[in-house]
């Protein structure tokens, strides 16, 4: 499998942007509308001429999240209950679920 391009504004090797740069900001999402991979919704609307699609709720099996940390794809039905990467263990910012209504149908 290659390696997504992760888009967005000044992101780091561990998939942060200028937006959410804190040390468990590291995980990219592949968008649904766009199958661009992105750290976080601001930097697609920043990047994009259209409006994010949601994930549907049947295809939670997608492998749409990346571990910035270590490179692990990971489905949003595993996202959706991870608090870490069951890879490496490397930790997610709890507030990213505040976001989720943006990125997956719930």
């Amino acid at each position: 499998m290659d390696e997504p391009v992760i888009r967005g504004a000044a992101v780091d090797e561990q998939t942060r942007c200028r937006h959410y740069a804190g040390p468990l900001d590291v995980v990219a999402i592949r968008f649904f509308c766009c199958d661009r991979w992105y750290p976080c919704l601001k930097c697609h609307q920043e990047a994009e001429a259209h409006p994010i699609s949601r994930w549907p709720l049947g295809r939670r099996a997608e492998r749409a999240l990346l571990c910035g940390v270590c490179r692990h794809r990971f489905s949003i039905a595993e996202y959706l209950v991870a608090e870490a990467c069951a890879d490496c263990g490397a930790g997610f910012n709890p507030g990213c679920a505040t976001h989720h209504e943006f990125y997956f149908e719930l």
